[in-house]
């Protein structure tokens, strides 16, 4: 594993400590720390989470970790020895949205066919 995606993983981990312990904000309960890319200088992490809920919970938990963002980066570096502590944005992780989506496409098809196959018999 290269160094960058090391740093990232131990940013990943750390970052869900504080979101899913230290931030004491009722929009964040349904958070989940999924993914962190670095970018080539290390100044900027993107922090990919998912959000259970709708819509307005979805703004309502990204405008918080935006919100709590400095305080992120302060506790990271607090907590990690690294040369410089990277800008912290969060954003909204939808492979997990696009999976179901995929799934309820799926499952469409397959009723489709069924009920073709029905007629075909009939």
């Amino acid at each position: 594993m290269r160094r960058t995606e090391r740093t990232a993983d131990t940013l990943r981990e750390e970052i869900a400590q504080i979101v899913g312990y230290e931030l004491e904000d009722p929009r964040l309960t349904m958070v989940t720390v999924t993914d962190v890319r670095l970018s080539a200088d290390k100044r900027a992490a993107r922090v990919y989470v998912t959000i259970a809920g709708d819509e307005d919970e979805h703004k309502a938990a990204l405008a918080a970790l935006k919100h709590a963002a400095p305080y992120v980066r302060k506790q990271l570096g607090l907590s990690l020895n690294l040369p410089r502590t990277p800008e912290i944005h969060f954003v909204r992780d939808r492979v997990e949205e696009q999976g179901e989506r995929v799934d309820q496409l799926l499952q469409e098809i397959e009723r489709e066919w069924e009920s073709q196959e029905g007629k075909e018999e009939g």
